[in-house]
């Protein structure tokens, strides 16, 4: 076997192809992964569980079934992370919480079912925030998980152990949650790429909820080919998730390759360029991507949407509420069990009246329409993801504070696909990001357009450390 690159270098796609001519097993991709997990992982704790022999029993089937001529698929014999708010059957699932820390779920929710069919090697559970909303804390039973770029940096979050273990090469895919943001932020603050599907596009049952109407599961992966990979295998209609869509499932790589000739893309600038925390280096660097876009050929203008507050707003609300909602008998009986961060973010849901709420949902009508209503004229939207680079551990204090800067709350309410990738460096090192914001359930064209910037701009072939590099 001879393979010119790092085995956690290749793509999903390459892995695949070396694996399916044989001249790559599941087992030796498998243990190489392993191996950097049980290097790295100690400094990073991106991992809350590593399921070594699962691993490998998954390894082996593949090989065998692939030897065979049995192919399940873009992620037969490929290892990832799952965030570990998806149940698992047989295996732990805490949220990262003590009220749950002996959970023990007896069957796997459904994107862990559609991995397991597909062929994929599940190499364990890592971390989050408790309960999606709680961190980055040091009062719950697992550690926070540290970015890879600087260890004394949070990943942002909640996918925090996801944007750690796919930043690090640990695996090149690991599934994450966004409510208010909890998959583009980890994508933005670790320099990789995230998509937030649209809503209903991929099934949440078996997946902890911190939100009914908000809560989107995706991918977060090293590239834009490997989540549209990934996509192939998890979405789908499913009758267990009451919010999920019946629509037929595209080819999400069918737009890989094609370039932007074409396409229009509405630059959101308004939408931050008045906030004090965009200073000029987030403004250069969101500035140089639309000019990157360009570049490559799509036709980039400024758009105007509402406020960022109103989304916001509208946003925070129908979370607090919805997420009391959920907690409400805990939080009654067994508020010391909470860490104190998700304790204090959850308890504010008790005090929206019912009133606040429905106004909160007019609302988001509204925004929503504006939003589609300037996508019936592009392509896609670019907006930024966060307006600053990760923030270090020490910013956070005694009680739960905002993730400043970040921006990706409104699409969310929206329901919108949104496609976050890296855009460039802070002073300090420290990645940052962007978002392109599509129509509903047209995540091919976020994928073909992400894919030209990525190709264009050349960021995400730069990987964090001389440490990571030395565990190849």
């Amino acid at each position: 076997m001879s393979i010119s690159k790092p085995l956690h270098e290749l793509s999903i796609a390459e892995a695949g192809k070396l694996l399916r001519s044989g001249e790559l097993s599941s087992r030796a991709l498998t243990e190489h992964a392993l191996g950097r997990i049980a290097t790295l992982d100690g400094d990073l704790h991106a991992y809350v569980l590593v399921t070594r022999e699962r691993a490998l029993a998954d390894a082996d089937r593949a090989d065998a079934e692939l030897k065979a001529g049995t192919d399940r698929g873009p992620m037969h014999g490929i290892p990832y992370a799952l965030k570990d708010i998806y149940d698992t059957a047989g295996i732990r699932t805490t949220c990262h919480s003590k009220l749950r820390i002996d959970n023990i779920p007896t069957e796997d929710s459904t994107v862990a079912a559609k991995l397991g069919a597909g062929g994929g090697v599940l190499t364990g559970k890592v971390g989050t925030h408790e309960f999606a909303i709680g961190g980055p804390s040091f009062d719950l039973p697992f550690p926070p998980a540290r970015n890879p770029w600087n260890t004394e940096h949070t990943t942002s979050g909640s996918s925090s152990g996801s944007g750690a273990a796919v930043a690090a090469g640990m695996v090149r895919m690991a599934m994450g949650s966004d409510t208010g943001g909890s998959i583009r932020g980890p994508a933005a603050h670790c320099g990789i790429v995230g998509i937030k599907p649209t809503y209903g596009r991929v099934s949440r049952h078996g997946v902890f909820p911190l939100s009914y109407t908000l809560d989107h599961c995706g991918p977060l992966s090293w590239s834009v080919g490997d989540a549209a990979l990934t996509m192939q295998v998890i979405a789908g209609y499913d009758p267990l998730d009451p919010a999920s869509a019946d629509v037929p499932v595209p080819d999400f790589t069918a737009g890989l390759g094609r370039g932007l000739a074409g396409t229009k893309i509405g630059y959101a600038r308004s939408f931050f360029i008045d906030n004090p925390m965009a200073g000029a280096e987030t403004v250069a660097l969101l500035d140089q991507a639309a000019k990157t876009l360009a570049d490559a050929g799509a036709s980039v203008e400024e758009v105007q949407l509402p406020a960022y507050e109103l989304y916001e707003a509208c946003g925070r609300i129908i979370m607090f509420a919805e997420a009391y909602a959920i907690h409400e008998q805990d939080l009654k009986t067994r508020p010391m069990a909470f860490g104190r961060y998700t304790y204090q973010r959850i308890v504010a849901g008790a005090v929206i009246s019912a009133a606040d709420y429905i106004q909160a949902l007019r609302l988001r009508r509204e925004l929503t329409d504006a939003v589609n209503a300037v996508l019936q004229d592009y392509d896609a939207l670019l907006a930024p993801t966060a307006l600053v680079p990760a923030l270090p551990f020490s910013a956070f204090g005694t009680d739960a504070g905002r993730f400043a800067g970040m921006m990706n709350n409104p699409f969310n309410v929206t329901g919108s696909p949104a496609l976050a990738l890296p855009i460039g460096f802070a002073g300090n090192g420290l990645p940052m990001g962007m978002q392109l914001v599509g129509r509903p359930f047209e995540e091919p064209m976020l994928f073909q357009i992400g894919a030209a910037f990525e190709a264009a701009a050349g960021i995400s072939a730069i990987r964090p450390g001389s440490a990571l590099a030395e565990a190849a």
